[in-house]
């Protein structure tokens, strides 16, 4: 599956458990900023991204909610040097460069949940799925 097919897919899925435009959905859409996403619609997109990509989304590794509670990671609002290094390490499959420590938190949600996170994501998993069947 190329990069665009992916894209699109990812679309559909935000379309239908947002209720969204198609033409709202572009890569540097941030589903919280822009799309207005809140945790219950991230159980939503989980699920359908499951479903239509037949992948398993572990619970905190593709949405950092409980990551970004954790007083080691942040500390008054602000991601620490731990939360960076977690950071870095949970989202693997797309580029954190930009993340620095004493980054707040609340717009570091919207900067990491775009739409091109999520496309990353499954991008990564839908590679590690064919290279384990090889």
């Amino acid at each position: 599956m190329t990069r665009e097919e992916i894209h699109e897919k990812v679309a559909d899925v935000l379309v239908q458990a947002l209720g969204v435009s198609r033409a709202e959905i572009k890569p540097e859409t941030s589903l919280v900023g822009d799309l207005e996403a809140e945790s219950i619609d991230f159980l939503d997109i989980i699920f359908r991204l499951e479903k239509t990509f037949g992948i398993e989304v572990a619970r905190g590794e593709l949405f950092p909610q409980e990551m970004l509670r954790d007083p080691q990671l942040v500390q008054g609002g602000k991601l620490t040097e731990a939360g960076v290094a977690a950071l870095r390490d949970r989202f693997n499959f797309t580029d954190l460069s930009q993340l620095t420590v004493g980054q707040n938190v609340e717009e570091l949600v919207n900067d990491l949940l775009t739409v091109r996170t999520i496309v990353d994501y499954v991008e990564s998993k839908l590679r590690l799925a064919s290279s384990a069947t090889v």
